[in-house]
């Protein structure tokens, strides 16, 4: 086989680009033992290769079944539920405490008006006053 196409196979090979015929002519022309000497370092590559395909591994190896840890897995859900329920009380006492201010606010409103309403009436007692003191004076 010429040298130049085992060159430009061998770039091919390193892009990825060969296909699987020219991926076995390259091997058989690093494993028949007449490599050229700047391509020797290759030989080892595609010897390792070839050596790979064969082996096979023969112990046996143990499959355990995964155990699933639902100890911690409840624990975390209750520790959430927990927390649910404290911070939603507190959320919802906190509205609750929120609607009962405007409630009062409100109230206090009205008692307001209806006082601002009896003191506009003092204002005609406070002239009567007046008159009644210059008529007392006056005699």
């Amino acid at each position: 086989m010429e040298l130049h196409n085992i060159e430009k196979l061998l770039e091919k090979y390193f892009e990825a680009t060969t296909t699987v015929a020219e991926e076995k002519t390259l091997k058989a022309y690093f494993l028949k033992g007449d490599v050229a000497p700047h391509l020797q370092e290759y030989t080892t590559m595609f010897t390792y290769f070839s050596n790979a395909k064969e082996e096979t591994y023969t112990k046996q190896v143990p499959l355990k079944p995964r155990k699933r840890n639902y100890k911690w897995l409840s624990v975390a859900a209750v520790v959430v539920l927990v927390l649910g329920i404290y911070f939603g009380n507190d959320y919802r006492e906190q509205k609750e405490a929120e609607y009962v201010l405007q409630e009062t606010e409100k109230a206090f409103s009205l008692i307001a008006q209806n006082l601002n309403k009896g003191t506009e009436k003092l204002v005609y007692l406070n002239k009567f006053e007046e008159a009644t003191n210059k008529i007392y004076k006056t005699n």
